[in-house]
């Protein structure tokens, strides 16, 4: 068993790649590997997309990256793929920060600013909040609605297809906080610095077989 969390040259991962490799020991789930390899992407059981910036230079880091194709060719054999944070917004099918760009198409849903109702709230929306689920997930498994989740983030996916949205926040307004299609799950927090909940989350994406 392989997870693969690609480096596309889009920020830090050694905290994700930390909580990814203990949930995997915990069980029994192989080994984890942050790689910018194709040839590794295109084997691997499981397939995790973060993303640490803007939308634009994130998609196009991606699209440029070797790993880009073999993502694809693997997600379309049913592999499991995770986008965290920016990576969960590149799997709409386009976005509008700075200007419009096309995103994978996964999920259907458009990602904008963040326009919260109390002007008195900050952007970025920053910090913890509480998880309102709305379907169950295998992910979500042993999870529930009030659990807490760690968001940095500006942007915020508008769904198209609102039956693809597993869970919301409030901030002022309900902002998407889970998506899932088919063998694509998107977490707009980090897990990785989710306590708890993120890291069964982890635990339980790492088993998933869809």
């Amino acid at each position: 068993m392989l997870t693969a969390i690609i480096d596309y040259e889009t920020g830090n991962l050694h905290s994700a790649q930390k909580a990814f490799q203990k949930m995997a020991q915990e069980v029994g789930a192989g080994t984890v590997q942050v790689t910018g390899d194709p040839e590794v992407v295109a084997k691997a059981d499981h397939i995790v997309l973060p993303g640490d910036g803007a939308f634009p230079s994130c998609a196009a880091a991606l699209r440029a990256s070797g790993c880009f194709d073999a993502m694809l060719e693997a997600v379309n054999r049913g592999r499991p793929v995770l986008g965290i944070c920016v990576g969960m917004q590149l799997m709409a099918q386009r976005g509008f920060e700075y200007e419009e760009t096309e995103g994978l198409g996964w999920i259907d849903a458009t990602v904008d600013r963040i326009t919260p109702g109390d002007p008195a709230l900050k952007i970025p929306h920053m910090g913890w909040n509480d998880l309102v689920i709305e379907r169950p997930h295998p992910v979500m498994a042993g999870l529930e609605t009030g659990e807490h989740a760690y968001f940095v983030h500006s942007y915020q996916m508008r769904m198209i297809d609102p039956t693809q949205r597993v869970a919301h926040v409030d901030y002022a307004g309900d902002i998407t906080a889970i998506v899932a299609r088919d063998n694509c799950i998107g977490l707009q927090f980090h897990p990785e610095k989710s306590a708890a909940a993120g890291l069964r989350m982890i635990a339980n994406f790492l088993r998933w077989r869809p």
